[in-house]
């Protein structure tokens, strides 16, 4: 009776000898094997970016003050100017003409209050010896000072022709460089025609907007609301970075309540005159900053605006975790956020994984 227990029992046992020796390998074979790294902490310097708009110190519209011919043209676009060189010339001829009528009309006044000044001094003598009465030199007095407004006014005309003759030649009000020139010689030009424009680029302002959170981290590390002490770099357009350094010397005095941003201003020097008015440009703020937190770019997932990281549990299950960017440095993401320096997270191929899933991980040094 025993003997046939022994030979049924020996199925059972050589049935579960095989199942308990193939478990381990099927369950590793089923879940893949990731890079996974520790979200990275570390002292760097961060380079805060904002888009400058290029404005020279100076520039000025030159605009006619007299209508006229425009005789002549001293200038070509793009010349370099100095303060008081001749500009533009406008023909005078009929001012010439106005003027020469002033100085007869004050000619003219000046010489009837000579005769009224003769015939003051004859009245007086004549009163004097009563031959007239005292009502006559009142008289001859009142004409002579009606003779005198009329030399004022005579003298006022002139002035007024030798004023608007002088705006027939046009001069650079300060040292810069000639913008286009839409006018040509011997266009007719009527007041307020515009003639060019004249910016002075031997330095140029950088303008530029702040967020407020921004302003006020900023503030804090330099100790003052002026910013006056911190340099700034420029990158220009095509990508290459500007060789002089800029300062900060002013902003407004209020946020925009709109934007909620507030306006800055950078001073730049531009000795070579590569900068231009109307430019634009990227201004970048750097700034140290001490343990800071960084994930890979390729570590990241976005969605719908939202930033992803796969992070692994201790029992090696992956779950998407969100987190708050604040800026990107190179290829990494600065963490504001969602994420502690004790998360571990998948390094790459994050697009082939779905959260809740086992993985097999490999530790991978922070890149």
């Amino acid at each position: 009776m025993f003997k046939n227990y022994y030979i049924l029992a020996m199925p059972v046992l050589c049935l579960y000898a095989c199942t308990t020796g193939n478990t381990s390998p099927k369950t590793s074979e089923k879940y893949k094997a990731y890079p996974v790294i520790n979200v990275i902490e570390k002292d760097t310097s961060l380079h805060l970016q904002y888009v400058a708009d290029i404005q020279a110190r100076k520039n000025v519209e030159i605009h006619t003050r007299v209508t006229g011919i425009l005789e002549h043209i001293h200038v070509d676009e793009g010349d370099q100017v100095h303060k008081g060189q001749l500009l533009f010339s406008i023909n005078d001829d009929e001012l010439q003409i106005a003027l020469s009528k002033a100085n007869a009309a004050l000619n003219s006044a000046v010489a009837d209050a000579k005769v009224a000044e003769v015939e003051v001094e004859r009245v007086k003598m004549l009163v004097n010896k009563n031959i007239v009465s005292a009502t006559e030199l009142d008289l001859a007095e009142t004409k002579l000072h009606v003779a005198k407004a009329k030399i004022e006014e005579a003298r006022s005309e002139k002035a007024a022709v030798q004023k608007r003759l002088s705006y027939t030649r046009i001069y650079s009000p300060f040292d810069g460089v000639i913008d286009r020139l839409p006018m040509k010689a011997g266009s007719l030009l009527f007041e307020g025609s515009l003639l060019t424009t004249i910016s002075d680029i031997h330095s140029v302002l950088a303008y530029f907007n702040i967020s407020e959170n921004e302003y006020l981290q900023l503030v804090r590390m330099h100790g003052d609301d002026s910013l006056s002490s911190n340099t700034v770099s420029l990158v220009l357009a095509d990508g290459t970075q500007y060789p002089f350094k800029g300062k900060i010397e002013a902003a407004e005095s209020e946020i925009n309540d709109n934007t909620g941003t507030i306006a800055f201003r950078a001073d730049f020097p531009n000795p070579n005159r590569i900068l231009r008015h109307g430019a634009s440009a990227t201004l970048v703020i750097s700034k140290p900053a001490s343990r800071v937190l960084m994930v890979p770019q390729k570590s990241v997932l976005e969605i719908q605006d939202k930033n992803y990281v796969y992070v692994v549990d201790q029992k090696n299950v992956v779950k998407m975790k969100s987190f708050k960017p604040t800026h990107r440095l190179n290829d990494h993401y600065i963490v504001g956020d969602g994420l502690s320096a004790n998360d571990k997270i998948i390094y790459e191929g994050i697009q082939f994984l779905r959260d809740g899933e086992q993985i097999v991980p490999i530790t991978t040094q922070n890149m």
